[in-house]
């Protein structure tokens, strides 16, 4: 995947698991909730781990690994030039 597509499929799955987090805080004993939270964070963690092999670390206090501080490396998640628009293809 290239760098926009795996933001993108990391922005969603990083959005799902919060919504069924909250969802989890007032139903605990949902089975079907907690597995599906917990397979969205392993996807997450997983999506997010072959953004950072491929395109430098997410966040800076995340920067481990390799043989240089990466997290110096633009463009950063957060700067304009590298925003996208969420659309409805993915």
């Amino acid at each position: 995947m290239n760098r926009d597509c795996l933001l993108k499929q990391l922005t969603i799955l990083d959005f799902m698991a919060v919504d069924l987090q909250l969802y989890l805080d007032t139903h605990p004993d949902d089975e079907e909730a907690l597995e599906k939270y917990n397979q969205t964070v392993m996807q997450a963690d997983a999506i997010r781990a072959e953004y950072e092999n491929k395109f430098g670390p997410l966040f800076s206090f995340r920067s481990v690994g390799g043989k240089s501080y990466r997290w110096l490396n633009e463009p950063w998640p957060w700067e304009n030039k590298f925003n996208f628009e969420m659309s409805e293809e993915g």
